[in-house]
């Protein structure tokens, strides 16, 4: 009885503190970013999802990310625009660049670490700060790009350039 209630004891400390530590993320350090077609602008009729995670270094230096997406075809480019929510923006980092007609894909789409904004970038960010305040703000968003590569353009699922899955970062 003595060793059941010291172990139930022992995993009940061990949740609080793993439930503290997930609640009370360091500020802005974490974000998950839910994609799905209806955040598009304009919305898009597509069954495609994912989701963007992305960590900062405790040192504040460096961006981890991971993209992971499924029932998308002909991904040919993600990016992390700048705009709040409903407002089409310019790119500021890029995420993944793929090719035209490329298929279906399900999974972990793209994984790195950010450090600068790309050079030259419409969003005018300069630092990985800039991205970070934007991010903050809710100023930002990721977009997944899909393309078959045949005219025209935005024909359906798999065929959409300027965006087929989009969420906005909190």
């Amino acid at each position: 009885m003595k060793k059941t209630l010291v172990s139930l004891t022992m995993i009940l400390v061990l949740l609080a503190a793993a439930s503290a530590a997930y609640a009370s993320p360091a500020e802005g350090r974490n974000f998950a970013v839910p994609l799905s077609g209806g955040e598009e602008v304009p919305e898009r009729d597509t069954n495609a999802r994912g989701l963007a995670k992305f960590q900062l270094s405790r040192e504040g230096g460096e961006l981890s990310y991971k993209l992971i997406v499924a029932n998308i075809e002909n991904v040919a480019a993600a990016h992390i625009h700048c705009a709040p929510a409903g407002v089409n923006g310019p790119v500021g980092v890029t995420l993944f660049v793929g090719s035209p007609g490329s298929g279906r894909f399900d999974g972990v789409l793209a994984e790195g670490t950010i450090t600068t904004p790309d050079n030259g970038n419409g969003c005018g960010w300069m630092s990985l700060d800039d991205v970070l305040n934007a991010m903050r703000s809710g100023s930002a968003y990721v977009n997944v790009h899909t393309n078959d590569g045949v005219a025209p353009p935005n024909t359906g699922p798999g065929d959409f350039p300027g965006g087929e899955i989009r969420g906005q970062i909190q």
